[in-house]
């Protein structure tokens, strides 16, 4: 397989009290971010129903999978996962809910304060017929059992889903490099035997910085929270947190991670 650019991006979703931060006034920025860096994978977060319909307006040259994570409200959130169409197809599906009851859509698990979602994509290269796992979450934000155990479910239904294809598995996991849902994953053994491996501590180079968080117009420090993650034998050539903004303001209240994969 060539060459692989997975990106790993909350969007921020459309809240009315951003005002001049608010997504009508981010979103060509946030498609033109995806657009220049050209990621083949782009897992997404916070990510409501009209943005993702506005992605596919504005980036034609993919497609999106994943479902809300909300029954309530018009248009909820996604960790939706957006592949080039050019380089793959899509063999299957699933988003499930981190919680006791996963396939319960709406389901707020232990002590988060929203439900809480993950989705998988097994994408298929269509040039050489290799195939890649692609996996997306966005844990809670408040509750540490939550974190914790939300994570335990992603790495759970993976092993069940993987079939020897290489792994991606990124996401806002609300928690710095080190903390209890990070030291979960990091080094989790897949049903073959590889690992994963945080893919920043897998590559000679890195590039921008530690955090991934700003607020819109300064970065936060020491808030770096969104990881990606790939399986053992995944060559990693960089990793970057995306600093990419206007005259205004960055993309979002998240820099987004851009990784280059071997496979």
């Amino acid at each position: 397989m060539e060459p692989v650019r997975v990106m790993s991006f909350n969007v921020r979703y459309d809240a009315p009290e951003d005002g001049l931060d608010n997504w009508s006034h981010r979103r060509r920025l946030v498609a033109g971010t995806i657009r220049y860096h050209a990621p083949d994978v782009v897992g997404v977060q916070e990510a409501q129903r009209h943005q993702i319909l506005e992605l596919e307006t504005l980036l034609p040259t993919y497609d999106w999978v994943g479902d809300p994570r909300d029954t309530v409200e018009a248009g909820g959130e996604h960790t939706a996962i957006g592949y080039r169409t050019a380089r793959f197809d899509c063999e299957g599906t699933d988003t499930f809910w981190l919680s006791e009851t996963p396939e319960t859509p709406g389901s707020v698990g232990w002590d988060a304060r929203h439900p809480r979602v993950a989705t998988w994509g097994r994408l298929r290269d269509r040039a050489t017929g290799d195939a890649l796992l692609a996996v997306n979450t966005h844990l809670d934000h408040i509750g540490a059992e939550a974190r914790e155990k939300g994570i335990d479910l992603v790495l759970s239904r993976l092993n069940r889903v993987v079939e020897g294809e290489a792994v991606v598995l990124s996401g806002d996991f609300n928690c710095v490099v080190g903390a209890p849902a990070h030291q979960r994953t990091d080094g989790h053994t897949l049903p073959d035997g590889r690992t994963l491996e945080d893919a920043r501590d897998r590559t000679p180079v890195r590039h921008g910085p530690t955090t991934t968080r700003t607020d819109f117009h300064d970065l936060v420090p020491e808030m770096g929270i969104d990881h990606v993650f790939v399986s053992e034998g995944v060559a990693v050539d960089s990793w970057a947190a995306v600093t990419d903004r206007d005259d205004d303001h960055y993309a979002s209240d998240h820099l987004p991670v851009a990784v280059d994969c071997r496979f």
